[in-house]
């Protein structure tokens, strides 16, 4: 049977990323808090942090502390409330849909929020791994052990600055002008640019490109004119509205379904936050559709860009 004191033990080393902070918040003394934590270490037959620096948990560690979190979850839900605080929600979101409309329903959440921000893609590997309790993914096959909810397409427009555009793409855009324009790249997950440009030409382009890890910095940078890049039309609508960005092609845009996953033990306790998930898509993104068709390529990370 799992020591549960040790487990909350390393459940804060991991969130607080310290054995000092963890033992301030369990009102114990580091010595306490590591005595627990090789006892558990013995018992698992495992290491389940890496010391560092920094600190982290081992791939062992992390499934331990997300069953506690999981456990924690029910208990709450169960008994309207639980003796060790809130229980810790670990989500995977991509950063476009954070930044454009999923940051509203996560106050609905009925615990701490520990966000992962990931691609789409990448966001199953997580669910797979039991490391998060739910997710927005790009697939629309459903991870063993989880409820599936369609939630709709959010719409991506190749954009850019108008003085970009006259410096750039004065005679057009075509393979010559693409292959010299710099494009933005959120990282290297971020497939939309080099997807809209195979749309565009009917082939593939190697561009050349600027990283910038932000969704609100990679539209800054695209009103900046440092580079052409996919954008969320809900995070740009008035720049376009306003002749600040223009639309590349208004009538390619490229659109990319979204599903919320949730694990099936904890579907129970997160049906605030699942409600509050689908109602806001609702309202934000476009109505689903054949959802394999407009996933093969996923769209910016949920790093810091799923």
């Amino acid at each position: 049977m799992l020591d549960y004191r040790a487990l909350h033990a390393l459940a804060e080393i991991l969130r607080r990323g310290s054995f000092e902070a963890a033992a301030h918040a369990l009102s114990v003394t580091p010595s306490a808090i590591s005595q627990r934590i090789r006892l558990l270490e013995e018992r698992c037959g495992s290491v389940l942090i890496d010391r560092g620096p920094p600190l982290r948990g081992t791939p062992a560690g992390l499934r331990l502390a997300s069953h506690l979190d999981q456990v924690r979850l029910m208990e709450s839900a169960l008994m309207g409330g639980s003796d060790t605080g809130l229980p810790v929600l670990n989500i995977a979101i991509n950063a476009d849909s954070l930044a454009s409309w999923a940051m509203v329903p996560l106050a609905a959440a009925p615990g701490l929020i520990d966000l992962i921000i990931d691609d789409q893609d990448h966001a199953q590997d997580w669910l797979r791994s039991g490391r998060v309790a739910a997710a927005i993914t790009a697939a629309a096959t459903p991870v063993a052990g989880c409820d599936i909810f369609p939630l709709g397409r959010m719409r991506y427009r190749a954009t850019a600055s108008p003085d970009f555009v006259a410096r750039h793409f004065r005679g057009g855009i075509d393979a010559d002008t693409l292959s010299r324009a710099p494009a933005l790249r959120f990282n290297s997950k971020d497939g939309l640019q080099d997807r809209w440009v195979a749309a565009w030409l009917g082939r593939k382009l190697a561009l050349p490109f600027h990283r910038i890890p932000s969704s609100q910095g990679f539209a800054e940078a695209t009103r900046l004119g440092i580079g052409w890049g996919m954008n969320p039309e809900a995070m740009i609508a008035g720049d376009l509205g306003s002749g600040r960005l223009v639309d590349l092609a208004p009538d390619l845009p490229l659109d990319i379904g979204l599903v919320w996953q949730v694990a099936r033990i904890a579907a129970d306790a997160l049906s605030p936050l699942t409600t509050a998930i689908r109602r806001a898509a609702r309202v934000s993104l476009l109505p689903a559709q054949d959802h394999t068709a407009a996933t093969d390529s996923p769209p910016r990370e949920a790093t810091q860009k799923t």
